[in-house]
């Protein structure tokens, strides 16, 4: 790499930093700023920050970007900023800058709001001109271009300043919250308190009811995401031939979602045979072999970050057997059940509550009760094959919308907006001897994404069959 692939006597060894002349950087470049159009969504994002600005009249609320995090000595891992952060400015994928601060400061007529953030490297001689070519975290030369203050302004529609001058401006004694744990300077300028939860909890609540642009954000990352699953039914007989198939599932969904978009909005848990009975087996070391099911689940996060999370259980030989095509087609009477329970004003716990039930009366048919006869009949009896429940909110997370409070999230109704995942599973581990032996290591989860409408739901993730017969017949026409 870059860093300490360098020839003797051009640069610090340890580092791989040039140590040329300085006054070699500071002349000779053309003028290159531009005049970016306004970012996709940045109009919803101002409607937003309207209502942040409204909730905490007088308050001032700072919402950082979070920074970079190492993976191992001078490399970091990829930068995704704060999902809070991502919503009230509707920053894109490879655009967002590590240690932005977004600042509410309060006015007589509401707030004004400014983003510190890190501009493009200097190129004239002085004070930071070095950066360009001397800093790997954040030189020009080193990981690119970034966009001046003008810029980010004209593209965000908000007011800029440089991030060195957060400091200065969070010193006024005004009453602060602050979204804590992403940006160690501003923690450490602001004391914490309980108002900071209520903050966090307020930001959270405010992505449960999607608008109109992420609802068309969530499409468009659901149907990469479907895309994806196609390509690993087409590749599944390369997968079937390598030493760590499932390895090479996983490279096929991330190759689609770094190619259609930002990346992945979780790790890829493509989990063959009995991997599959571990819920988020991710390690994906296994091989892939012919009469085992492969359970996938994946997502595509979008350039505006937001996520699919869509799970299948295929047939790695293209038909079921007997034994695993009853497991299946529980599986799958259970997500129906779970689906036709999604409505405005329904419980949420609804979905969860018809899924369930018919786990619950499927299994018991089966004779199958992991206590005994002596234990009374009823859902939470099956968590042993269970585990989990059946669904979460969708969007800039994959578990979206968590310091939600309970009374607007899980003991709360649906609403026209709500994104949601119904994913109902079983899953009987290889060694659980309450479960006759043919059972033991199928695990088989079925996931689809919606969105609350007026009148009931529309799948998201409708281009992928959810039956034993369509998922059969879809594999079969993939292989050709």
């Amino acid at each position: 790499m870059d860093r300490r692939d360098q020839s003797p006597g051009t640069g610090d060894r340890a580092t791989g930093r040039p140590t040329a002349p300085e006054g070699l950087f500071g002349h000779g470049w053309a003028a290159t700023d531009t005049a970016p159009r306004p970012v996709p969504g940045a109009a919803w994002a101002a409607k937003r920050r309207a209502a942040v600005s409204a909730r905490f009249p007088g308050e001032r609320v700072v919402v950082p970007s979070g920074g970079l995090k190492v993976r191992s000595n001078d490399f970091d891992y990829a930068f995704r900023p704060h999902s809070a952060f991502v919503h009230l400015t509707a920053e894109q994928g490879t655009g967002a800058v590590p240690d932005s601060v977004l600042v509410f400061e309060p006015t007589g007529a509401g707030h004004e709001v400014t983003l510190f953030v890190r501009p493009r490297s200097p190129r004239d001689p002085g004070a930071g001109s070095t950066e360009l070519h001397r800093d790997p975290r954040h030189g020009e030369f080193w990981v690119g271009r970034r966009r001046t203050l003008a810029e980010t302004a004209d593209a965000l529609g908000i007011g800029t300043d440089h991030r060195d001058r957060v400091e200065a401006a969070l010193t006024a004694r005004v009453p602060t919250r602050v979204v804590r744990g992403q940006d160690p300077l501003v923690d450490s300028l602001v004391p914490p308190s309980a108002a900071d939860e209520e903050l966090l909890t307020f930001l959270s609540e405010l992505r449960l009811v999607k608008d109109a642009w992420e609802v068309e954000q969530l499409d468009s990352a659901v149907r990469h995401t479907v895309a994806g699953f196609h390509d690993v039914a087409g590749e599944l007989s390369h997968a079937m031939r390598a030493r760590r198939g499932e390895r090479w599932i996983e490279g096929t969904f991330n190759r689609r979602a770094r190619l259609e978009g930002h990346g992945l909005g979780f790790e890829t848990i493509a989990a063959a045979g009995a991997h599959a009975c571990a819920l988020h087996w991710t390690r994906n070391d296994g091989p892939v072999r012919d009469g085992d099911l492969l359970l996938l689940d994946a997502g595509v996060e979008a350039d505006s970050f937001y996520t699919g999370d869509v799970t299948r259980t295929l047939p790695v030989g293209g038909r079921f057997s007997d034994v695993q095509r009853r497991v299946y087609d529980l599986v799958f009477a259970a997500q129906s059940a779970g689906i036709a329970a999604l409505r405005p004003g329904a419980p949420y716990g609804a979905f969860h509550d018809a899924a369930t039930r018919v786990i619950a009366e499927g299994l018991d048919a089966w004779g199958l009760r992991p206590g005994g006869r002596h234990l009374p009949h009823g859902p939470a009896l099956y968590r042993r094959y269970t585990v989990c429940g059946t669904g979460h909110m969708l969007g800039l997370d994959c578990h979206d919308c968590a310091a939600a409070r309970d009374e607007t999230y899980a003991d709360g109704v649906l609403e026209a907006g709500h994104v949601l995942t119904v994913e109902p599973g079983l899953y009987f581990q290889p060694d659980d001897l309450t479960v006759p032996e043919e059972l033991r290591g199928i695990g088989v989860r079925i996931e689809d994404d919606f969105v609350v409408t007026a009148d009931g739901a529309r799948c998201l993730s409708s281009g992928l069959p959810r039956d034993a017969d369509g998922i059969e017949a879809w594999m079969s026409a993939t292989r050709g």
